[in-house]
């Protein structure tokens, strides 16, 4: 019973998110547009982290899972109706049924392999969306589109401020699921395969099905993360299916801490803060940050800058 006492109820870390990005959609009328970009970002490597953290999985193309989901509800959008929350759910279909599809392939082979092939399968939806001129837009990308008001009632205007709270929503709803599977029987069984996968297969857990049902969950929330960048946009490009969108949600997600979920939100935070403060400082040296960033937080893990800083504290 004291075991199941400490577990966090799922609605706390939704709930934090929830109030944090609320004060700072009201604290910053004028970066709404950087806050909205944040938090689909950080929807994306919520998903990945889902993979890589609580799975164990290696991959490299959760671009092809974000890409999927951006141009489902790009097309949607253009061609059957603009309703945002229908494109959602077209986005969020399309992203799993990809991962489902890949995934029953991909998770057949474990390391190198497997990271070669999510790239591989990355670049071959790329490939397609580059010669689908008529549906994508080819290289010049998909555009002419925007959503309706966000139940008929709130316009997606100019200065972000819908599509800010409309991102957070999905965010938080997103971190609510992504909590409460991490956290169920399912979840745990998912995270012993990621410790020891031979000991749960011979207790009897079916490896290969779990870990594609925590893939396509990852995929459903990537294809969420990319019909919200859609609808903000109303534009995408193939860099939505790029490798450098998968390596910098690697990156973000390293950055804050693979398998604890909030790490994913605060290594998105980061990233997307320093991107931005460098980028409009040096836009053609930004990188150099990054990078000087990521060195750190191989140098010294973020567990052990915490202990130190909490020590420092107690001895002050």
């Amino acid at each position: 019973m004291s075991d199941v006492q400490r577990v966090a109820p799922p609605w706390r870390l939704p709930l934090v998110v929830l109030v944090a990005g609320l004060a700072a959609w009201v604290a910053l009328p004028d970066q709404l547009g950087l806050l909205t970009r944040l938090f689909t970002t950080a929807l994306l490597v919520l998903s990945l982290d889902l993979v890589v953290g609580i799975a164990g999985l290696a991959t490299l193309g959760q671009a092809a899972l974000f890409g999927a989901g951006a141009y489902a509800a790009g097309i949607f959008a253009l061609r059957v109706m603009a309703d945002p929350l229908v494109g959602l759910v077209v986005g969020v279909g399309a992203g799993a049924g990809v991962a489902l599809a890949s995934g029953a392939f991909l998770l057949r082979y474990h390391g190198f392999t497997l990271l070669m092939l999510t790239v591989a399968v990355a670049q071959i939806l790329a490939s397609l969306a580059s010669k689908a001129r008529d549906w994508t837009g080819g290289d010049d990308g998909l555009s002419g589109f925007a959503p309706a008001p966000l139940f008929g009632l709130f316009t997606f205007d100019l200065e972000g401020r819908t599509a800010a709270l409309y991102a957070l929503a999905v965010l938080v709803a997103g971190l609510y699921v992504a909590r409460r599977v991490v956290d169920s029987p399912f979840g745990l069984s998912v995270r012993g395969i990621h410790e020891n996968r031979l000991r749960m297969a011979a207790l009897g857990t079916p490896v290969f099905t779990r870990l594609l049902a925590m893939y396509t969950l990852s995929g459903a929330l990537a294809g969420a993360a990319g019909a919200l960048s859609a609808q903000t946009n109303a534009i995408v490009g193939l860099d939505s299916l790029g490798f450098a969108l998968s390596a910098e949600a690697l990156v973000m997600l390293v950055l804050g801490g693979t398998g604890r979920l909030s790490g994913a939100l605060i290594g998105a935070t980061v990233f997307t803060l320093l991107h931005h403060t460098a980028a409009s400082i040096n836009p053609y040296h930004w990188l150099f940050v990054i990078g000087a960033a990521l060195m750190a937080v191989v140098l010294v893990p973020p567990a052990k800058a915490w202990a130190w800083l909490k020590s420092r504290g107690a001895g002050g």
